[in-house]
């Protein structure tokens, strides 16, 4: 039974066993300005509903249930269980009618997903109010949804028009890597002390920009999935002295003062090494070229009931409260006065969050503009779904006698 209506008014569903029920529905609804349409049992509503994709659902408690598996007395709340589970009919607005004000009633119904009651005999007034109410709250979730569709819509476009142009990049900038290296070699001819400080200067630049597109194809693979991890176990001590070790030329250029802290019972814990190298260098790489003078830098880890806690602590310019979440973003920066004093991609705290993501770990930040930063990183000690780690590879992880980094010269 379908009534008649303006095309453009809402369409609800008015499910009954009881012919007077919907009728009386029925007159009250189109008064109102809404086209109707009936079922009289359980699997009638659920048809209903997908076929014809109601703005609203009134429902009646009790009403032949069919084959849905269920006791008359239920059917109103399985029928509300199942287009809420389906993302097809999810978002429709249900409301129950019920001769019982029951509070068992209500509670089966907001667990089943409804979103307002009527008791017979109903209000006319009371009736229009919520129905009026939930299809504007449909409306604006309705307007949001689209609206995130869309967004999400414009932005694979931009992530795929962006790698498609860096794919293409590469090429020719390889070439032009490769002619200013002739070039500064003397192969077309000899050069003088300014002209190969300019091709110095356009190699750096092109490096600069090679490093770019390596950073977002690299961040485009992981967001896809595309990058596998390799396991390893990995001893805190061994990793963090290594990691000083490789920057300590660094440091030393920056005159960047740099220490060491293990906790003793700190465990052995299983990632992918070469993933997190990265992860920390850019942490160390954003603390010692965010600082216009030299920085005191500490590296540290501990054990936690969940595996273990990282942090790269400085005493650089610290990063403005408003900044914390934005800095992990892709391509979200510092702007204003508080920007680093380099040029950077945007991209470096993205590649952190995402590797840290993949290992099942979090990362964050605690900064106090002026007064340094701390970047925290929280591993597992064995990733989700991986067996333990056998003797032999333990074995090959186990940590050296811990002893103290000494700083790096001033």
């Amino acid at each position: 039974m379908t009534e008649p209506g303006p095309d453009s008014s809402p369409l609800i569903l008015v499910a009954d066993d009881v012919p007077a029920n919907v009728e009386l529905l029925f007159d009250q609804l189109n008064t109102l300005g809404y086209r109707t349409i009936a079922a009289v049992d359980g699997p009638s509503a659920i048809a209903a509903c997908f076929e014809h994709n109601p703005d609203l659902c009134i429902l009646d408690v009790s009403m032949p249930a069919g084959d849905l598996g269920v006791d008359t007395r239920s059917t109103g709340f399985e029928v509300c269980r199942r287009i809420k589970r389906d993302p097809r009919t999810s978002r429709i607005p249900v409301i129950f009618v019920t001769a019982l004000n029951d509070t068992g009633d209500r509670v089966k119904g907001i667990e089943a997903g409804g979103d307002d009651f009527l008791t017979k005999p109903h209000n006319r007034l009371v009736l229009g109010a919520r129905v009026r109410s939930l299809l504007k709250l449909k409306a604006a979730t309705d307007a949001l949804e689209n609206s995130y569709r869309k967004l999400r819509e414009l932005e694979k476009v931009r992530d795929d028009l962006m790698k498609m142009i860096v794919h293409d990049l590469k090429s020719p900038l390889a070439s032009v890597l490769a002619t200013l290296e002739m070039l500064g070699d003397g192969d077309f001819g000899a050069i003088s002390g300014s002209q190969r400080q300019a091709i110095s200067y356009a190699e750096e630049k092109s490096e600069d920009l090679l490093a770019l597109i390596e950073d977002i194809l690299e961040v485009a693979r992981i967001e896809e999935a595309a990058i596998t991890l390799s396991y390893s176990a990995i001893a805190p001590a061994a990793f963090l002295s290594e990691l000083l070790h490789e920057w300590s030329h660094r440091f030393q250029l920056e005159k960047t003062r740099a220490s060491l802290k293990v906790d003793d019972d700190t465990p052995i814990f299983e990632a992918d090494k070469a993933l997190l190298k990265r992860v920390f260098s850019n942490l160390i790489q954003n603390a010692v070229t965010h600082s216009s003078s030299p920085i005191d830098l500490t590296l540290s880890v501990r054990k936690t009931p969940d595996g273990v806690l990282f942090t790269v602590s400085d005493n650089g310019p610290g990063i403005p409260p408003e900044y914390h979440e934005v800095i992990f973003r892709k391509f979200g920066q510092v702007a204003g006065p508080h920007a680093p004093r380099v040029r950077s991609s945007g991209l470096g705290l993205t590649f952190c969050k995402l590797v840290v993501d993949l290992h099942g770990g979090m990362i964050w930040v605690k900064s106090k503009e002026g007064e340094g930063s701390s970047f925290y990183v929280q591993l597992p000690q064995r990733p989700p779904g991986r067996s333990p780690t056998t003797g032999s590879d333990a074995a090959t992880a186990a940590r050296p006698t811990d002893t103290p980094v000494a700083p790096a010269n001033r």
